[in-house]
């Protein structure tokens, strides 16, 4: 999960805001353990949780996040990263499924929203390093599939969208 976003335009800690009642980071949390073997946070530090840095350092947005999970990935031996953001509070709890098949795959919507296959880490590792920051050029980079999904994802960015 990648939670170290400066949530600017929220005005608080985002992952600690409250969604129906859940903490979005618990919320989102709970997504990914129903369909994930391990869920790591990534950008921060959160009781309760597996963490690490942003990878090769803080400050990249999430794919620093990114980064820093397919590498954690790699050296666990999973094969797969499914990422998303703490501000998506209403991931199906089959998305992995709703994006498996050949290469990586992000949602149209939410580019943050993926399933990357652990080889992308050292593709990331490179365009990291040429100066590459745009989450949607990452994915065109390595021809990750754009999902469409039948109802759209929620994106938390300011206190109102919890309203509803």
């Amino acid at each position: 999960m990648l939670a170290g976003g400066q949530a600017r335009r929220f005005g608080s800690d985002k992952a600690q805001a409250l969604y129906q009642g859940v903490r979005l980071i618990d919320r989102v949390a709970a997504a990914l353990a129903a369909q994930c073997e391990s869920v790591v946070v990534c950008g921060r530090e959160e009781a309760g949780f597996a963490c690490i840095p942003d990878w090769p350092e803080a400050g990249l947005g999430p794919l620093g996040g990114l980064a820093a999970a397919l590498r954690h990935a790699e050296a666990g031996g999973f094969s797969h990263v499914l990422s998303a953001g703490v501000d998506v509070p209403d991931l199906p709890h089959d998305l992995a499924a709703m994006l498996a098949g050949e290469g990586a795959a992000i949602v149209e919507s939410q580019p943050v929203v993926g399933l990357w296959p652990v080889e992308a880490g050292a593709a990331l590792a490179a365009f990291l390093a040429s100066g590459g920051r745009s989450l949607y050029r990452f994915a065109d980079h390595v021809a990750a599939r754009r999902v469409e999904l039948a109802a759209p994802l929620m994106n938390v960015n300011r206190p109102k969208d919890l309203r509803g």
